[in-house]
């Protein structure tokens, strides 16, 4: 089986399948020797290990080198966060998103929200630009690949289920493969989008959002982590460093090191 329809078939089980979120190679093995069988990668995530925020603020090269070294780096499906595609042009997204597939990554998320301007795009404009992108990866051979289309309406509305839905049903017409929607987690309204679409949901973690097991009984089929993996990362290495700084010694690096277990080559 490849990794494209292995990827694609975790979201068909009756439960939620956690994807945790990488942004270098070195979190990528961690995951992967942990026993996670699919990884995603991060934009927040990996724009901060560039010293960016999140945004499209750092080149698509960049985002692709770092994507590519994921991908080689682990034997599990690698699913790519593009934001909005790294470009206006729907024909340049298109490529890029290709480019991505030529990498051995098996889907990728993208997004309705505008980078170079405040709101999202129009049902019709995103729905156009999904069937695009469905017929791009089709015509080269990339059938199943898993294209997760985002939808910004819970972070950018203050009353978004009926868009949603509508978006969602729109998206899944135009090839989505799943549907994503960060910042819904109030339970009666995620069944209300369940089952509302023909396509799996996937939501990301937040501190209303962490218990998988409930989520299988709500019917969602993803659940990410987005960046706080990331984030609680960076806060040990702060809180470290202050520790060092402050006292003048390095002691506080020796109460955690003992036993790591990830192998290396």
């Amino acid at each position: 089986m490849s990794k494209l329809t292995e990827f694609k078939k975790m979201h068909e089980q009756n439960k939620t399948i956690l994807i945790p979120t990488t942004w270098d190679i070195l979190s990528a093995i961690i995951l992967e020797q942990t026993g996670f069988k699919a990884i995603a990668t991060a934009s927040y995530s990996i724009a901060n290990a560039f010293g960016y925020n999140d945004g499209e603020r750092i080149t698509f090269e960049n985002m692709l080198y770092q994507i590519k070294g994921i991908v080689s780096s682990v034997n599990i499906p690698v699913s790519a966060d593009l934001e909005s595609g790294y470009s206006e042009n729907p024909e340049t997204v298109c490529e890029n998103i290709i480019k991505v597939a030529d990498l051995g990554a098996v889907g990728i998320n993208i997004e309705d929200s505008y980078k170079d301007k405040p709101g999202m795009k129009s049902k019709e404009v995103q729905s156009e630009l999904i069937s695009k992108i469905r017929q791009k990866l089709d015509s080269n051979g990339y059938k199943d690949f898993y294209l997760n289309a985002r939808t910004d309406t819970y972070l950018q509305k203050t009353d978004p289920l009926e868009e949603t839905i509508e978006k969602a049903k729109s998206y899944a017409d135009a090839g989505a493969t799943g549907i994503f929607v960060p910042g819904l987690y109030k339970r009666e309204q995620i069944k209300d989008v369940v089952n509302s679409i023909k396509v799996p949901l996937h939501l990301v973690s937040n501190t209303n959002l962490t218990n998988v097991d409930e989520l299988s009984q709500l019917g969602v089929k993803r659940l990410s982590t987005g960046p706080s993996l990331s984030m609680a990362t960076i806060k040990f290495m702060e809180e470290k460093a202050r520790l060092m700084y402050n006292d003048n010694n390095v002691e506080c690096l020796y109460n955690n090191n003992v036993g790591i277990k990830t192998k290396f080559k």
